[in-house]
């Protein structure tokens, strides 16, 4: 006998900066009753890092390497079976910014930290990925104007971007399901966002692709 669909207890959305995971997530979570995790933001070595401080990257990295290990790893999801979570990012985005924010050195010691910590990190069931041109990423960007964010460049911006699409081309740990908000406004269109959810409700094997228009989703080649 078939086995029925099961939903996924574990959702993570992700995406690079001013894509809207946040937004995404606070309203999944919302529709499903279920924990909403955010992105550790108190990182006082932010601010140095944004500014070119020589060595704040290093300890930028590290800081949140470690509270996003502690976040997610204190889920514990084997003993809390009923337990739905919704993540506004995936460990790995982690090891995304080091790879472009560390020299080989940094690195190095930054990886073995990363190897340890992430074999005691549960895999989602299902990723969001939010997609988005790199010039509407730089609109919102400049819309939103977050003082931490003042002092991003558009190279910096135009990079992040780009590694994200290499690393979720290549992403198979979990269901994926990728949405281009280039087109899509969840906040002030409402069509869309239902849209959105009535997908997640759907079951998604693999890697899928969310289409607003017309079709909704169309399996990967």
């Amino acid at each position: 006998m078939a086995k029925l669909f099961e939903p996924p207890r574990y959702i993570a959305v992700e995406g690079p900066i001013r894509v809207g995971k946040s937004t995404l997530a606070k309203v999944v979570a919302e529709t499903l009753r279920a924990q909403r995790i955010s992105e550790p933001e108190d990182n006082k070595f932010l601010r140095s890092f944004y500014e070119g401080e020589r060595g704040a990257a290093f300890q930028a990295q590290m800081a949140f390497l470690i509270k996003r290990y502690e976040q997610l790893r204190a889920l514990a999801l084997p003993k809390n079976p009923n337990k739905v979570i919704v993540s506004d990012y995936i460990f790995e985005k982690d090891k995304i910014f080091a790879s472009l924010n560390l020299d080989d050195m940094e690195f190095d010691v930054y990886d073995r930290y990363y190897k340890l910590f992430h074999q005691e990190i549960p895999v989602p069931d299902l990723v969001i990925y939010l997609q988005a041109s790199t010039e509407v990423l730089k609109k919102r960007l400049k819309k939103k104007n977050a003082p931490g964010e003042v002092k991003v460049s558009e190279e910096y911006i135009e990079a992040v971007n780009q590694a994200y699409e290499h690393f979720f081309f290549h992403y198979s740990a979990s269901d994926l399901l990728i949405v281009n908000t280039s087109d899509i406004d969840f906040v002030e269109r409402s069509e869309d966002l239902q849209a959105l959810l009535r997908r997640v409700s759907e079951p998604i094997r693999g890697t899928q692709y969310f289409l607003p228009l017309g079709q909704d989703a169309a399996n990967a080649d």
